[in-house]
C-alpha cells in the first residue's frame, strides 16, 4: 500500500488524514504575524504548515495594460504585480520562519513557484514541496523539484488528464516517487456544487498516487466528503480572523473550524 513521510508523519489510507494548514498571504506584511498562525494551527491539531516562495518580479511584470488586471472575483481590478507583492512571503523571511518552525517542532514546507525558490527552500530545509495549480504545467520546475528527493504535491486544478499525465511522469522519471496529486478547484472562493469530488478516486485509479483536496470552499463539507472519498491529505487556507482582513481571508477557515476539521477528519 503506498504511503510517505513528511517529517516524522506518514501519509497514506491506512492513516489519519494529513492536514494542511495554507497560510498564504494571510500574514498581511507582518512576520510576527506568520508566526502566530503557525503556533495557533500547530495548537489546532494541523499536521503540517504551508507557506509561499516567490518574488513578485518573478512571476510577473509592472504594466498599466489590461491583460495585467484581474476582471473578477475577490480581487477584481487589481494589478497582478500589485496582489503578488502584496501576498508574497519575502525571501528574507523564510529562513526565521523554518528556524521558528524548527525550535516549536512544527512540520513547515513551501511553495516554490521558480528556481530560485526551490534553492532557497533546499538550503532552508524545507521536507517537501508543493506545487500550485498555477505552476503545474511548468515541467521544468516539476523536474528540478523532483530532483531534490523530497516528497511533491501538485495540485492539479486546470490541468487536464494529459497534462496530469506529463507531471506524474517527469516527476517519476526524475525521482520522486513520495507524488501526492490534489483535486482542486481554481476559484476562489470555489463552491460546493462546482467541487467535482469523485476526480479524487479518478486520479488515484489512473495514475497510481495518493490523492488528496486542496479546498478552497469556505466551510468544511468539501473537505469531510473528499475524505469519506478516499483523500489522504486536505489543504485549508487558514486565518486567525476573518473580520480582520488579508487577501485570502475570505476563503480561509479560523481556529475553531481547523480544530473541527481535525477532530472529525480522525
Amino acid at each position: 500500500m503506498q504511503k510517505f513521510q513528511i517529517s516524522t508523519r506518514a501519509i497514506g489510507s491506512e492513516y489519519p488524514p494529513f492536514v494542511i494548514a495554507e497560510l498564504s498571504a494571510n500574514h498581511n506584511g507582518d512576520v510576527e504575524l506568520v508566526k502566530k498562525l503557525m503556533d495557533k494551527a500547530t495548537d489546532c491539531g494541523a499536521d503540517a504548515i504551508k507557506i509561499q516562495t516567490y518574488q513578485p518580479e518573478t512571476m510577473t511584470i509592472r504594466s498599466d495594460n489590461l491583460d495585467f488586471y484581474i476582471s473578477h472575483g475577490i480581487w477584481k481590478g487589481r494589478s497582478l504585480y500589485d496582489l503578488y507583492e502584496a501576498a508574497q512571503t519575502p525571501f528574507d523571511w523564510q529562513e526565521e520562519l523554518f528556524d521558528h518552525a524548527k525550535a516549536k517542532n512544527i512540520t513547515l514546507f513551501s511553495t516554490p513557484f521558480d528556481a530560485s525558490a526551490v534553492d532557497l527552500l533546499t538550503k532552508v530545509g524545507s521536507p517537501a514541496f508543493k506545487i500550485s495549480s498555477f505552476e503545474n504545467t511548468d515541467l521544468g520546475l516539476i523536474k528540478n523539484v523532483a530532483l531534490r528527493k523530497k516528497p511533491m504535491l501538485i495540485s492539479t486544478g486546470m490541468a487536464d488528464r494529459e497534462e496530469i499525465e506529463n507531471i506524474v511522469k517527469v516527476a517519476r522519471l526524475n525521482g520522486c516517487y513520495d507524488l501526492l496529486l490534489f483535486h482542486c478547484i481554481s476559484a476562489y472562493p470555489a463552491t460546493l456544487s462546482s467541487s467535482k469530488l469523485n476526480m479524487i478516486k479518478f486520479m488515484r485509479e489512473e495514475f497510481g498516487v495518493l490523492t488528496g483536496l486542496s479546498d478552497h470552499t469556505i466551510g468544511n463539507e468539501a473537505s469531510m466528503a473528499a475524505i469519506t472519498l478516499g483523500a489522504v491529505a486536505i489543504e485549508k487556507h487558514f486565518t486567525l480572523d476573518r473580520s480582520k482582513g488579508g487577501e485570502d481571508s475570505a476563503f480561509s477557515i479560523e481556529p475553531i473550524e481547523l480544530s473541527n476539521l481535525v477532530k472529525k477528519s480522525k
